[in-house]
């Protein structure tokens, strides 16, 4: 499954990518913080969205992100 990078208020157009929480080859639940962002007005952890193991991650942190935006690959286990 394509995480991608929601749109958290009305006028947020993209995010910076703060940290990493989990990296490739993780296990996640899902509900799990798996990155933080940054917008122009808060700080958001962005959640997993399923269980399964992290595949791929599509950005660097300090990235600019767009909304929309793939930034992780989970798959079941």
């Amino acid at each position: 499954m394509q995480v991608v990078l929601p749109k958290w208020g009305v006028s947020m157009q993209d995010a910076i990518l703060v940290r990493w929480l989990k990296q490739v080859g993780d296990t996640v639940e899902k509900g799990d913080p798996i990155a933080e962002f940054e917008t122009d007005k808060v700080e958001v952890e962005l959640e997993s969205p399923m269980s399964g193991r992290v595949e791929r991650l599509f950005f660097e942190e300090d990235d600019t992100v767009d909304v929309g935006a793939v930034v992780a690959e989970i798959t079941e286990t």
